[in-house]
């Protein structure tokens, strides 16, 4: 598919997803930046593992910044989103791949986490509808 295509198709996604999908959609995104700076970090292309580092940061800010700070979950998610980017950052400064397929692993629990709340809750609510 070339880039245009891939464009077009992710603005689609974006413009009619629900909220809780559009949560998925960047949790998704942060997980492919992630992976393409490990596989930067193995071809030691440090400008790329730099940039794809840096995306996957600005999309934990984003993600954290939205947090509704009146839930002791939120604490805690703000918590683990700390970490991530701790391990992310060893990772650029110490080429550390370890640090990196860490926070890949943490990230795709949170995902996989976030949508299996999201389907429940949704089943839920149909159930009772």
């Amino acid at each position: 598919m070339n880039q245009q295509a891939q464009d077009t198709y992710l603005r689609m996604q974006i413009n009619t997803a629900a909220p809780w999908e559009l949560t998925a959609l960047l949790f998704n995104g942060c997980i492919k930046f992630m992976k393409q700076a490990l596989e930067a970090i193995h071809s030691k292309n440090i400008e790329m593992k730099n940039h794809n580092i840096k995306r996957a940061i600005a999309i934990i800010n984003e993600l954290d910044f939205t947090l509704d700070k009146n839930y002791e979950i939120s604490h805690n998610l703000s918590s683990l989103y700390t970490y991530i980017r701790e391990r992310l950052f060893e990772a650029n400064i110490k080429l550390d791949a370890q640090a990196l397929s860490e926070a890949i692993e943490l990230m795709t629990d949170l995902k996989d986490t976030w949508i299996k709340a999201m389907k429940e809750l949704h089943a839920t609510a149909r159930a009772q509808s």
